[in-house]
């Protein structure tokens, strides 16, 4: 992919709220970020916040519409769109500058890491997700499209927006809905400024055969032996501030 524009990026880490301080507590730490970014000549930019890794909403800025990542998310908060067309305004004129005193030196470009695996286990004449997972690069520009036996595909195919990452680099989400056959094989095309071609990362079904540890298992294994630890953790301090509560509800009564 040819760089044909340039861009300015802004990210705010925003706050780490803390868990509730009292001794029997369990203290938990959680960042928020808020993120936006221009790019030119395209015209194009996002204005999101993301909390824990997750999208919280982001502003459609063609649209001017605030945009959920969960409908419920709405029914709770509220964010007005133009708050953040005003900040793309700000990014906008802030890239100009940066442009011209810069005699026009694009940054480096990060290329990006590449990672395609179905959603749930796969199984034939089951309707399933594919999921291309595009991690670890900068600016955020790419376009990725989806093949079947080599054909691209446009239908049932969506999207995240750019997600930042902490390290100031970008992570996104494309997905693909399909229906497993023997037959048909899958590729993820992505195309970045970083790449010297385009990277294609193939899937196919492959019957009784073990899931690899790839790092997307251990991950969600490891995930899940955290969420078990924290529910024992959690039983423990719960006991235990039953037992100091019956403790000092026996030492008052012998004290009458």
């Amino acid at each position: 992919m040819a760089m044909t524009g340039a861009l300015v990026l802004r990210l705010f880490f925003m706050a780490v709220l803390m868990g509730p301080q009292k001794s029997w507590a369990i203290k938990e730490e959680h960042t928020i970020i808020q993120a936006e970014f221009f790019l030119s000549p395209d015209e194009k930019g996002e204005y999101m916040f993301d909390f824990d890794g997750d999208e919280i909403f982001h502003v459609d800025i063609a649209k001017s519409e605030t945009i959920w990542r969960l409908a419920e998310f709405g029914k709770f908060a509220s964010f007005e769109a133009q708050g953040a067309l005003a900040n793309i305004a700000v990014d906008k004129a802030n890239l100009d500058i940066m442009i011209k005193r810069s005699n026009h030196t694009p940054d480096a470009n990060v290329s990006p890491e590449v990672t395609v695996l179905p959603n749930s286990p796969v199984s034939l004449g089951e309707p399933n997700i594919l999921i291309c997972f595009v991690d670890k690069f900068s600016p955020p520009v790419v376009n990725v499209t989806w093949l079947r036996n080599g054909q691209p595909v446009t239908t049932g195919v969506s999207e995240t927006v750019f997600l930042p990452r902490e390290d100031h680099l970008f992570r996104k989400f494309y997905y693909l809905t399909f229906l497993p056959t023997t037959e048909d094989v899958y590729d993820c095309v992505v195309d970045h400024w970083g790449l010297d071609e385009p990277l294609l990362k193939h899937w196919e079904f492959e019957e009784h055969t073990p899931l690899p540890e790839t790092k997307e298992n251990v991950v969600c294994a490891l995930g899940l032996f955290v969420g078990v630890v924290g529910i024992i953790v959690g039983v423990v301090f719960i006991i235990k501030g039953m037992k100091k509560r019956n403790a000092a509800e026996r030492r008052r009564q012998g004290a009458l």
